[in-house]
């Protein structure tokens, strides 16, 4: 099937797409190999195993209430088998590199009637080649990584009047979102989120200060009066606890009784997970109520945790155990950097973790710091990083185990199982 030899051939990469609030508004889907598919019918073919695998994987129901940008080749968006995917999930990023002929252009425009949401990849003007699908296109894709600000102003002033969503590609700077964001675009693809300016001896804010604290009392395994005094003198993190336990309950099933004693709701919660929430806090941006569905860190947090909890039995069905604990918390630290502006040093300075933790977070050692490494190459679009850290890991870690194993976290992080 030509599903299951795309995954075990290629790896289903996502690029975070974000919005001027810089929450998370959906992910560029590829399918990659460590070789460049360069001839014209391969990339069809690499579409149509993308467009398959977003079937095959569940990826509308994975990626919950954001959706998947698509890469589309002429001669796949005259298929049928275009029309199975579901018009409210993907956006349909139109790769042409030649203007477009009659066809293409009445396919586009039965494609938008039916509802689904036309993108223009590489756009580099009001030409021949974008001027007949400007009527039809919601989105206009411009790489902003590789164009020079006068250019990048002039494009975007060409499209200022009509009603189309400027998307700027190769965002990999705070810099360089706030230019494109004052010249019109509002919609950011690239990794700046996830890079911060690491600095030595910067001072973690009072609440930043206050959650290391309570995480370290978890992890101790204190007395539970401990732990709900330290809650005591955090009044925010306090009613948000009461109120995540009071909805969801003791392991997902609702509560007969409603929960009003601060020490019956750490107790219901459960260590282990107060430990994560906490954890997790930490990285969100300002607000200890932030919603890992609309912050594009703590999804790369959260996601890189459960991949390692279910990479580390070798079984994306799930893992449990020591090991698969250590795991979760070893890729929700690696982002620490990133979210707290520190070297990774001297947060574990501040935080007491368990040595496979540390070993793997500063050295990349053991099975932790290979998994780690492995999710750190996936995170950034590198193939061949992915195939030779695959070959040293045991198991039957394979393509084909990272992307279902992708889809699985991603299912879990939207509430939808996994």
């Amino acid at each position: 099937m030509i599903t299951e030899q795309a995954l075990r051939k290629a790896f289903l990469f996502r690029q975070p797409i974000v919005s001027r609030q810089q929450e998370l508004a959906g992910y560029q889907l590829l399918l990659r190999r460590a070789e460049p598919d360069t001839h014209e019918r391969q990339q069809t073919l690499n579409t149509a195993a993308l467009c398959a695998a977003y079937l095959e994987l569940g990826m509308q129901s994975a990626l919950g209430n954001t959706c998947a940008y698509l890469g589309i080749t002429p001669d796949f968006l005259q298929q049928e088998a275009l029309e199975l995917l579901p018009a409210a999930g993907v956006v349909l990023e139109l790769l042409l590199d030649r203007p477009p002929d009659k066809a293409v252009q009445i396919r586009c425009r039965c494609l938008h009637e039916r509802g689904y949401t036309l993108a223009l990849a590489d756009y580099r003007g009001i030409d021949d080649r974008s001027r007949p699908l400007l009527p039809m296109v919601d989105v206009i894709k411009i790489d902003a990584g590789t164009t020079d600000q006068r250019t990048l102003g002039n494009l975007a002033g060409s499209l200022r009047n009509l009603p189309i969503k400027l998307l700027a590609q190769g965002v990999d700077s705070r810099e360089l979102m706030d230019r494109c964001r004052n010249l019109g675009f509002t919609l950011f693809q690239g990794r700046h989120f996830a890079q911060a300016e690491i600095v030595s001896g910067r001072r973690l804010s009072a609440s930043q200060a206050a959650l290391i604290r309570l995480i370290n009392l978890v992890g101790r395994d204190v007395d539970v009066a401990l732990i709900e005094d330290a809650f005591k003198h955090e009044p925010a993190l306090t009613l948000n606890l009461l109120r995540i336990v009071n909805s969801v309950g003791h392991r997902g099933n609702r509560l007969s009784q409603p929960v009003t004693s601060l020490r019956h709701a750490i107790n219901l919660f459960g260590r282990r997970h107060l430990q994560r929430w906490l954890s997790l806090l930490l990285l969100a941006p300002g607000s200890v109520g932030s919603d890992p569905a609309n912050s594009p860190l703590l999804q790369v947090a959260a996601l890189r945790g459960r991949m390692m909890e279910l990479l580390i039995a070798g079984d994306p069905s799930g893992a449990n155990g020591r090991l698969a604990d250590l795991a979760f918390m070893t890729g929700i630290l690696s982002m620490m950097p990133a979210a707290l502006g520190l070297p990774i040093d001297e947060i574990l300075a501040q935080i007491a973790v368990e040595d496979e933790v540390r070993t793997a977070l500063c050295e990349h050692a053991g099975l932790l710091g290979s998994i780690l490494a492995l999710l750190e190459c996936f995170d950034n679009d590198d193939a061949s990083g992915c195939d030779a850290l695959l070959g040293q890991l045991p198991g039957q870690l394979d393509r084909q185990a990272l992307n279902t194993c992708l889809s699985v976290a991603l299912r879990w992080l939207n509430g939808n199982g996994g």
